[in-house]
This record gives C-alpha cells, sequence and structure tokens, in this order.
C-alpha cells in the first residue's frame, strides 16, 4: 500500500470517527434518558470489566488453569480481598496488593 492510499485512509477514519462522536454529543442535550435505565447503566462498567477479567483470569493461555502455578488467580484474588479489606476509595491498595502477589507467585513459587 502506498502512503499516499494509507493518508487517505487514515484520514477517511478521522472524519468518520469524529462524525459519529460529534453527532452524539450535538444532540445530548436535546434528550433525556428515563431515570430507571440511567440506574441501570451504572452496572454497565463493571460488566464489562468482569467479561474482560474474569477470562484473563481462568483462562491465561486459552484454557482453563484453576491451580497455583497460575499466576493470575491468586493475585486476583489477593485483590478481591483487599478491594473488600480497603475503603473503596483506596484503588491503589487494591492493584498494589494484586502485583505483589502476583510478582511473589510468578517468580518465586
Amino acid at each position: 500500500m502506498s502512503s499516499i492510499n494509507e493518508i487517505i485512509l487514515i484520514s477517511g477514519m478521522v472524519v468518520v470517527t469524529f462524525s459519529i462522536r460529534y453527532i452524539l454529543l450535538a444532540f445530548s442535550d436535546r434528550f433525556y434518558l428515563p431515570e430507571t435505565f440511567e440506574k441501570k447503566l451504572r452496572f454497565v462498567p463493571p460488566a464489562v470489566l468482569t467479561a474482560i477479567i474474569v477470562p484473563a483470569v481462568l483462562m491465561p493461555g486459552g484454557s482453563w488453569d484453576i491451580s497455583l502455578q497460575n499466576a493470575y488467580l491468586p493475585s486476583a484474588v489477593g485483590a478481591i480481598i483487599a478491594g473488600f479489606i480497603f475503603p473503596k476509595k483506596v484503588l491503589a491498595a487494591s492493584i498494589s496488593t494484586g502485583l505483589i502477589v502476583f510478582v511473589i507467585v510468578r517468580f518465586f513459587l
């Protein structure tokens, strides 16, 4: 592919992406979602994160691995426990606990 084709392709993607987002933002103040729908939308980020993280933790190589040799599993459990122990505002405690457990399991066991 020549460089002029790449520039045209990237420019087209920029125009399409900008247009879609601009249209949604331009008309966002003209309509409102029902309150019950907005309450349900609060569950979307945890559901998406769960859908991404659970397969990565339980199937790191593409197949089920529920053992202590899977360093992702104990680190996820450690991060979950830290999330329950520390206040919700201390996200760094949960992340650092998960990383510390991951390093210990991966490199020292």
